[in-house]
């Protein structure tokens, strides 16, 4: 009896830790991940969110004057896809830390190279990026959830706001997209490869301006003079444009062309054009 007793609590030992490991419950406080489209990148965020729960928050759960986490369990990072400004110094793109330290009517965010600080023993202030000092601005009512949202989302500006119970904080974030776009544009019509053929074929196909697409194939074809697909587009633009003889006669070159290149289609494509025109 003794034996079989001794056997049964085992046998219940090994039994009983693996079904209280089937048992999931919620996070209290339930982590998010934010990716925000930004000028021409992201801006990636990572936090967990407390409740409220009856309690008294800011000046007693978060104190005022020491860094807090700036949500709970984790510490709170932004992934910035590409350079920003906030509080006008320049961030370079990368992963930082979000910390905030809580005042009766403002706070200061801070942004730092620490990804690890879950408490004000951690901090280290010789990390930081940058301090700004935002406003705590009172809601007319409570928000449960602590929660970090973008918004006033331009080309290149947006907020970081923070809210939670009665309590609102923003930190605006600017980034430069007008350099960067000006510098594509100058980089893209300095190259040889400038798509003028694909923007005379859509004008020509669409009905569109047919000078500016006889325009588009000159240069298309000054490119590469031995394009015959864009000698034999080009006569059928001059065609269009009742330019007769000059459809024939760029038709003919497009045969030359073509021949050179052993494409019996355009060949063919040309002689049918001309016959038409005659």
């Amino acid at each position: 009896m003794k034996k079989l007793f001794i056997l049964f609590a085992l046998a219940a030992s090994l039994y009983l830790p693996s079904l209280a490991q089937s048992i999931k419950t919620p996070s209290p406080s339930t982590p998010q991940f934010v990716r925000q489209d930004f000028g021409l990148s992201s801006i990636e965020l990572s936090y967990s969110r407390p409740g409220i729960k009856g309690r008294k928050i800011f000046g007693d759960l978060v104190p005022y004057g020491k860094v807090w986490r700036t949500g709970a369990n984790q510490a709170t990072t932004l992934t910035f896809g590409d350079d920003v400004t906030i509080g006008g110094v320049k961030i370079t793109a990368g992963k930082y830390g979000l910390l905030t330290i809580p005042g009766a009517s403002e706070w200061t965010v801070i942004i730092t190279r620490q990804l690890d600080v879950t408490s004000p023993a951690a901090y280290k202030q010789d990390q930081d990026v940058v301090r700004v000092t935002a406003q705590a601005q009172q809601l007319p009512f409570p928000l449960e959830t602590f929660t970090i949202l973008f918004a006033n989302i331009t080309s290149s500006t947006c907020d970081l706001q923070l809210i939670w119970d009665n309590v609102f904080v923003s930190l605006p974030i600017k980034t430069d997209v007008d350099t960067k776009i000006m510098a594509q544009i100058d980089n893209t019509l300095k190259k040889d490869s400038r798509p003028y053929y694909t923007a005379a074929f859509y004008y020509l196909e669409n009905g569109k301006d047919l000078n500016q697409a006889l325009e588009w194939f000159d240069k298309a074809i000054a490119q590469d003079p031995t394009a015959f697909f864009a000698v034999y587009q080009k006569a059928r633009c001059q065609a269009k444009l009742g330019k007769k003889q000059d459809a024939i006669a760029t038709a003919k070159k497009g045969i030359e062309l073509a021949k050179q290149a052993k494409n019996d289609d355009y060949v063919a494509l040309n002689e049918k054009l001309i016959a038409s025109l005659q």
